[in-house]
Protein backbone atom coordinates (compact mmCIF):
# COMPACT_ATOMS: atom_id res chain seq x y z
CA UNK A 1 0.00 0.00 0.00
CA UNK A 2 1.90 3.72 -1.08
CA UNK A 3 1.24 6.62 0.16
CA UNK A 4 -1.54 7.17 -2.11
CA UNK A 5 -3.65 4.38 -0.62
CA UNK A 6 -2.57 5.29 2.89
CA UNK A 7 -3.77 8.81 2.23
CA UNK A 8 -7.34 8.28 1.20
CA UNK A 9 -7.32 5.62 3.95
CA UNK A 10 -6.45 8.07 7.25
CA UNK A 11 -7.49 11.67 7.47
CA UNK A 12 -4.26 12.49 9.21
CA UNK A 13 -1.54 15.03 7.30
CA UNK A 14 1.11 16.59 7.57
CA UNK A 15 2.68 17.02 10.11
CA UNK A 16 0.60 14.51 11.82
CA UNK A 17 0.65 11.61 9.42
CA UNK A 18 3.41 9.02 10.76
CA UNK A 19 3.09 5.83 8.05
CA UNK A 20 4.94 6.15 4.94
CA UNK A 21 4.05 3.00 3.66
CA UNK A 22 2.47 -0.69 4.44
CA UNK A 23 4.60 -3.77 3.65
CA UNK A 24 2.02 -6.33 4.50
CA UNK A 25 -1.17 -6.54 5.25
CA UNK A 26 -3.59 -9.70 5.98
CA UNK A 27 -6.75 -8.83 6.17
CA UNK A 28 -8.54 -9.17 9.56
CA UNK A 29 -5.36 -10.37 10.77
CA UNK A 30 -2.18 -7.72 10.57
CA UNK A 31 -0.70 -5.02 9.19
CA UNK A 32 2.90 -4.42 8.41
CA UNK A 33 4.30 -0.87 8.03
CA UNK A 34 7.15 1.98 7.87
CA UNK A 35 7.62 4.80 9.37
CA UNK A 36 11.01 6.43 7.89
CA UNK A 37 12.37 8.96 11.03
CA UNK A 38 14.15 11.65 9.35
CA UNK A 39 16.26 14.97 10.76
CA UNK A 40 13.20 17.19 9.58
CA UNK A 41 10.39 16.07 11.54
CA UNK A 42 9.00 19.32 13.43
CA UNK A 43 9.35 17.51 17.17
CA UNK A 44 13.03 16.79 16.84
CA UNK A 45 13.41 20.96 17.31
CA UNK A 46 12.42 20.65 21.08
CA UNK A 47 12.93 16.96 21.63
CA UNK A 48 15.93 17.09 22.41
CA UNK A 49 17.67 19.61 20.32
CA UNK A 50 21.49 18.22 21.70
CA UNK A 51 20.00 14.56 21.35
CA UNK A 52 17.49 14.00 19.19
CA UNK A 53 14.93 11.50 20.34
CA UNK A 54 11.73 10.57 18.69
CA UNK A 55 8.57 10.95 21.30
CA UNK A 56 6.97 7.62 22.57
CA UNK A 57 3.51 8.89 22.45
CA UNK A 58 4.28 9.74 18.77
CA UNK A 59 5.60 6.12 18.12
CA UNK A 60 2.05 4.96 19.57
CA UNK A 61 0.35 7.29 17.57
CA UNK A 62 2.25 5.78 14.96
CA UNK A 63 1.32 2.44 15.63
CA UNK A 64 -2.32 3.43 16.21
CA UNK A 65 -2.52 4.60 12.25
CA UNK A 66 -1.30 1.39 11.49
CA UNK A 67 -3.78 0.06 13.48
CA UNK A 68 -6.65 2.38 11.39
CA UNK A 69 -4.89 1.10 8.20
CA UNK A 70 -5.39 -2.48 8.95
CA UNK A 71 -9.20 -1.94 10.02
CA UNK A 72 -10.26 0.51 7.06
CA UNK A 73 -8.83 -1.74 4.77
CA UNK A 74 -10.22 -5.07 6.27
CA UNK A 75 -13.52 -3.38 6.31
CA UNK A 76 -13.50 -2.37 3.19
CA UNK A 77 -14.14 1.68 3.95
CA UNK A 78 -12.66 4.48 4.06
CA UNK A 79 -13.12 7.01 6.66
CA UNK A 80 -15.98 10.03 5.92
CA UNK A 81 -15.61 13.25 6.87
CA UNK A 82 -17.90 12.25 9.22
CA UNK A 83 -15.92 9.60 10.79
CA UNK A 84 -12.72 9.25 13.29
CA UNK A 85 -11.21 6.68 15.24
CA UNK A 86 -10.21 7.61 18.60
CA UNK A 87 -8.29 6.07 21.47
CA UNK A 88 -10.30 4.30 23.83
CA UNK A 89 -7.01 3.13 25.82
CA UNK A 90 -3.71 1.89 25.73
CA UNK A 91 -2.96 -0.82 28.19
CA UNK A 92 0.84 -2.12 28.65
CA UNK A 93 2.94 0.23 27.19
CA UNK A 94 6.65 -0.73 26.82
CA UNK A 95 9.41 1.35 25.39
CA UNK A 96 12.36 -0.46 24.96
CA UNK A 97 14.94 1.57 22.99
CA UNK A 98 15.21 4.93 21.43
CA UNK A 99 13.77 6.27 18.16
CA UNK A 100 16.67 8.48 16.60
CA UNK A 101 16.44 10.17 12.90
CA UNK A 102 17.80 7.72 10.06
CA UNK A 103 15.78 5.31 11.89
CA UNK A 104 12.94 3.11 9.97
CA UNK A 105 10.13 2.12 12.15
CA UNK A 106 8.75 -1.10 11.13
CA UNK A 107 4.87 -1.17 12.92
CA UNK A 108 2.95 -4.36 13.81
CA UNK A 109 -0.91 -4.34 14.58
CA UNK A 110 -2.65 -7.73 15.24
CA UNK A 111 -6.04 -7.19 16.01
CA UNK A 112 -6.87 -9.44 18.75
CA UNK A 113 -10.17 -9.12 18.75
CA UNK A 114 -13.30 -6.64 17.50
CA UNK A 115 -16.76 -6.45 19.22
CA UNK A 116 -19.27 -3.56 19.30
CA UNK A 117 -17.56 -1.04 17.32
CA UNK A 118 -14.25 -1.24 19.73
CA UNK A 119 -11.13 -3.02 18.59
CA UNK A 120 -8.14 -4.35 20.20
CA UNK A 121 -4.81 -4.68 19.10
CA UNK A 122 -1.56 -5.94 20.06
CA UNK A 123 0.98 -3.72 18.89
CA UNK A 124 4.95 -3.36 18.35
CA UNK A 125 7.46 -0.94 16.49
CA UNK A 126 10.74 -2.12 15.81
CA UNK A 127 14.31 -0.46 14.35
CA UNK A 128 16.63 -3.65 12.96
CA UNK A 129 14.56 -6.20 14.45
CA UNK A 130 14.88 -4.62 17.80
CA UNK A 131 11.79 -3.78 19.70
CA UNK A 132 11.04 0.36 20.29
CA UNK A 133 7.73 0.20 21.79
CA UNK A 134 4.86 -2.36 22.52
CA UNK A 135 1.50 -1.81 23.56
CA UNK A 136 -2.04 -3.03 23.24
CA UNK A 137 -4.36 -0.46 22.07
CA UNK A 138 -8.13 0.38 22.10
CA UNK A 139 -9.78 2.38 19.39
CA UNK A 140 -13.46 2.94 18.16
CA UNK A 141 -14.79 4.13 15.44
CA UNK A 142 -17.13 6.56 15.86
CA UNK A 143 -19.97 8.75 13.64
CA UNK A 144 -19.54 12.32 14.65
CA UNK A 145 -22.14 14.99 13.48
Amino acid sequence: MDIQHILRKLPHRYPFLLVDRVLEFEKNVRIKALKNVTINEPFFNGHFPARPVMPGVLMLEALAQAAALLSFESLGTEPGEDTVVYFAGIDGARFKRPVVPGDQLILEAFIDRAKSGIYRYKTRASVDGRTAVEAELMCTMRKIA
